[in-house]
């Protein structure tokens, strides 16, 4: 059954499925399609209480829970809007956010309430806090109203977390969330016995649209985590809920290879040898994708990655193990997937054919590389950006397709593959197009880096480098004899390394992308609130104080 709006999708479910479990907690409580009703009524009651009405805005700032859905659906289906704010966002850029809003209420989680300031509580109608729907604080006692939505009015306003500028504001309508589901079950059906476990944060468009819409207008169940997911945290959940369905970033499932999967290849020359003929490769990858498959409980059906790009080594590991796992395309902007496949069908690289219902093509195309800007027309693009009429204007294409900012081809199948964001790419000294998500995708291969940038500098290629520190200290550890102390050792390694790294890397890309030096980043990068590192910091002065002092040393 098609549904036009989140009340008609609601409805249906609470109705239809009123005894199932809809969201739980992992070793917590259960709420059943039922009772998600039942909280539903009673935070409209309160909202109503405080003088709200149709079309006003209500912030949901709140760390994954079943009452982040009650919350979300309370506000969606009265004919309100939702503003899902991301919990990484500084105290700062919430309270900004909320202001830029013009949100009228809020629901909020304990520890995120304490970073907001008192002037933006203040002038909210009421606060509400979303672990028992109790009232913090409410300032307007008055009759509110609500109303039944239409498919063209706005649901949800999502800030983005543009990694160049100040977040902006997409604006969904029902009828995009609602066709949404309607995509992800022509691409993977499920069904009232699918059990997701919900790790992303749910003020994410990807995981709120597949993780919380689709599966509760289908009746199955969806389990959240109360904390980070972690090693330590999700081994003992998956191995307890053994998901059918699960959606992650690339950080985890990279991890998870490189923590369990490439430290034991790489542990000694023996294994190290066997690792690089192709089909003992192959015959290990598979019997280490069976352990992988009992890890996350033995039933996984759909591991759908997505956020970012995948590191082409950790992919190869995926489809040689043949765990079931398959990479999504899309972005905030439209709702979001764009492009997909079923595990069945994917191919190394690609993010799979156009979505049902979505159509893909490519601008200003590259002769020589059949690159170009993939653009979309879909019917889950978003209305535009709230109070931004300019970038809105500059989203569309002048018949109206929505420009994804994203520079891929199609090979002759019809696959997508996204080669990285058209502003990151750059211009080698002969016209050359150089992704440097690519570069970092092969040096994030490395076993002594945790994380890279690479960038332009005066006409060479750097790589800003963040390094593994434990599988540095691991290594020192084995030529401690041959140094005096740990400090020079540390340094001796890392001077080592930057060689080892520069020539690994330039001996797997093509000739224009070849790096000219690595600059270590002793601290993290900094990094927008879903995980991209922002590159805008590390050009310009800073990075020309560090190419300097990294000169001066030698």
């Amino acid at each position: 059954m098609a549904f036009n709006t989140l009340y008609e999708l609601v409805r249906n479910s609470v109705e239809k499925y009123a005894q199932k479990i809809a969201f739980s907690m992992f070793q917590g409580e259960e709420l059943t399609y039922a009772e998600v009703g039942q909280r539903i009524a009673k935070v409209q009651d309160i909202l109503l209480e405080s003088g709200l009405n149709p079309g006003d805005k209500v912030a949901l700032l709140s760390s994954n829970m079943p009452n982040w859905g009650v919350c979300y659906f309370a506000v969606t289906t009265a004919g309100m809007v939702a503003v899902p704010i991301l919990p990484d966002f500084s105290s700062e850029e919430l309270d900004m956010i909320i202001e830029h809003s013009e949100a009228k209420a809020l629901l909020v989680s304990d520890k995120l309430f304490t970073k907001l300031s008192k002037e933006t509580i203040s002038r909210l109608n009421v606060v509400i806090r979303t672990k028992n729907l109790g009232v913090i604080s409410q300032r307007v006692n008055a009759q509110g109203s609500k109303a039944i939505p239409k498919p063209e009015d706005m649901a949800v306003l999502i800030y983005t977390s543009g990694t160049t500028s100040n977040p902006k504001g997409v604006m969904l309508s029902h009828g995009a969330l609602c066709a949404q589901t309607e995509i992800a079950k022509t691409l993977f059906p499920v069904d009232g016995n699918d059990i997701f476990l919900s790790v992303l944060p749910l003020s994410h468009t990807y995981e709120c649209s597949i993780v919380m819409l689709y599966p509760f207008s289908l009746g199955s169940r969806v389990v959240y985590l109360d904390r980070p997911p972690t090693a330590s945290v999700l081994m003992p959940a998956l191995r307890s809920v053994r998901p059918t369905v699960m959606l992650i970033v690339p950080l985890i499932i990279e991890k998870i290879y490189r923590h369990q999967v490439q430290a034991k290849f790489n542990s000694n020359k023996f294994w190290q040898t066997l690792y690089k003929i192709g089909f003992i490769r192959r015959y290990l990858h598979r019997i280490a994708g069976k352990k992988l498959q009992k890890v996350f409980g033995g039933r996984l059906r759909f591991l759908g990655i997505g956020g970012a790009k995948l590191d082409r080594t950790v992919e190869q590991f995926l489809l040689e193990a043949q765990v079931p796992y398959a990479i999504g395309y899309g972005l905030t902007e439209t709702a979001p997937l764009l492009a997909g496949a079923a595990p069945s069908m994917v191919r190394l690289g690609s993010t799979g054919p156009q979505a049902p219902s979505v159509e893909l093509r490519l601008e200003n195309v590259n002769p020589e590389t059949r690159q170009g800007e993939i653009v979309a027309k879909t019917p889950c693009a978003m209305i535009g950006y709230y109070k931004n009429p300019e970038a809105t204007a500059a989203a569309f294409t002048e018949d109206g397709w929505f420009r994804t900012g994203d520079l891929g081809e199609f090979d002759a199948d019809g696959w997508l593959y996204v080669k990285g964001r058209l502003k990151n790419m750059i211009v080698g000294p002969s016209g050359e197009n150089i992704y440097p998500e690519d570069i970092e995708s092969v040096l994030n291969s490395h076993v002594c880096i945790a994380d890279s940038l690479v960038t332009e500098h005066e006409g060479r290629l750097i790589a800003l480098v963040h390094f593994n520190s434990e599988q540095i200290e691991a290594m020192i550890e084995d030529w401690r004899e041959e140094w005096a102390n740990k400090k020079e050792a540390l340094e001796a390694k890392t001077e080592q390394l930057k060689k080892e790294i520069m020539e690994f890397v330039n001996s797997k890309v093509n000739r224009f992308s070849r790096i000219s030096e690595v600059v270590e980043e002793k601290e993290e990068f900094i990094k927008t609130p879903t995980h991209k590192i922002k590159r805008f910091l590390y050009n310009g002065k800073k990075l020309d104080d560090k190419v300097a002092n990294t000169n001066e040393k030698k």
